[in-house]
């Protein structure tokens, strides 16, 4: 064991980020339906930049990203414009910043694309208990599979996200192929059922997201992309019987690349296919020799533990940096951590559940 800390800085964008505290993308819907990142946003982003690396919560590439209500997106240049002066303010509290982009793919309905409906790998429906959308709780709906035509359009979407995220000055991008968005839905033979080059084999169900990875490298260095996965992930219903074979695959393509991390959801906090062992950090770091960010339950004695042992070098935080903006000081000083175990003002409404929690105050 290593005398590595949450607390001691980390390299990453050739840069020394000044802990290893991540703050977690937290799908929130707070840009109201313009869809424009706001001064609330940027008040919660602030509070909570005492993270040395800030990710921001799924943000939509494109109009046929959408499935989520008042979610961000990066398509337009208001977006853009919401988006730089978030960032200003992370960076002015001495953190490091980088933008996920986010396609839904079939976890969406046609409420959302004028009537129309969403596109995925296949189409095959989500099976679960419905979607919120502004007209209120809908069943899922079987998705159009994409042509080629769409994959290129949506390929060109990614990189025109990535050319608007530079643009608003972030360090870098996320690219999200995790909890069952458009790019796991390809890589999971749960929801592929193709036939040509995009389905089938571990290298064509792959080959989607390694386009849209060549397109955003277009944009930013390699040392700026990050990819999130999600190996043991149910939500969205996913999962399939080769996943240790097509994550370990995935994973050693994506060591490749160069990339700046990788992002995993080693956890099993939000439920597990348990078609086998769970893939852990022990299962990754041999794969991946770049900076790893676990991620998804993690206490802080078991974060500890993951960056002293070397499984880790960042630990992403979720539910506990909602209530607690001020979370790497309270770790480091004994102080008490405000519980978060009301969730229903996570998702939508005001500054209330958001951005109205306290930094400690020994008072």
């Amino acid at each position: 064991m290593s005398t590595v800390t949450l607390f001691d800085s980390h390299n990453l964008f050739s840069a020394e980020l000044k802990n290893r505290f991540v703050l977690a993308p937290l799908t929130r819907g707070r840009a109201t339906e313009t869809r424009i990142p706001n001064k609330l946003m940027g008040d919660y982003y602030e509070q909570r930049a005492t993270a040395g690396l800030v990710i921001t919560e799924a943000t939509v590439i494109s109009e046929q990203g959408i499935g989520w209500v008042d979610s961000p997106g990066v398509y337009t240049q208001d977006m853009v414009a919401g988006w730089k002066q978030i960032v200003d303010r992370v960076h002015n509290k001495d953190s490091k910043i980088v933008l996920q982009l986010w396609h839904c793919g079939r976890a969406s309905h046609s409420d959302f694309h004028h009537g129309e409906l969403p596109f995925s790998a296949s189409d095959v429906a989500i099976n679960g208990d419905g979607i919120h959308t502004s007209k209120g709780k809908k069943s899922y709906e079987a998705p159009r599979p994409m042509s080629k035509d769409d994959i290129q359009r949506t390929v060109n979407d990614f990189k025109q996200a990535a050319i608007n995220a530079k643009q608003a000055g972030f360090d870098g991008v996320e690219v999200h192929a995790a909890n069952g968005y458009l790019l796991n839905q390809f890589l999971d033979t749960k929801s592929n059922k193709r036939e040509d080059e995009y389905g089938g084999s571990i290298e064509n169900r792959m080959r989607f997201l390694f386009e849209v990875l060549a397109a955003v490298k277009e944009v930013f260095d390699a040392s700026q992309i990050g990819v999130r996965l999600s190996p043991n992930g149910v939500f969205n219903d996913m999962g399939c019987p080769d996943y240790r074979e097509l994550y370990t695959t995935v994973i050693k393509r994506l060591n490749e690349q160069q990339l700046g991390f990788l992002h995993v959801m080693d956890g099993l906090a939000f439920g597990f296919h348990e078609l086998g062992e769970p893939m852990t950090l022990d299962d990754i770091r041999p794969l991946f020799k770049q900076t790893i960010i676990g991620n998804c339950g993690y206490t802080y004695e078991s974060a500890s533990e993951a960056v002293a042992n070397d499984q880790a070098d960042l630990i992403a935080f979720g539910r506990p940096y909602i209530s607690n903006p001020d979370l790497p000081d309270r770790y480091k000083n004994g102080w008490q951590v405000t519980p978060f175990d009301d969730a229903s003002q996570w998702y939508g409404g005001g500054k209330e559940g958001y951005s109205d929690y306290p930094a400690f105050s020994a008072k």
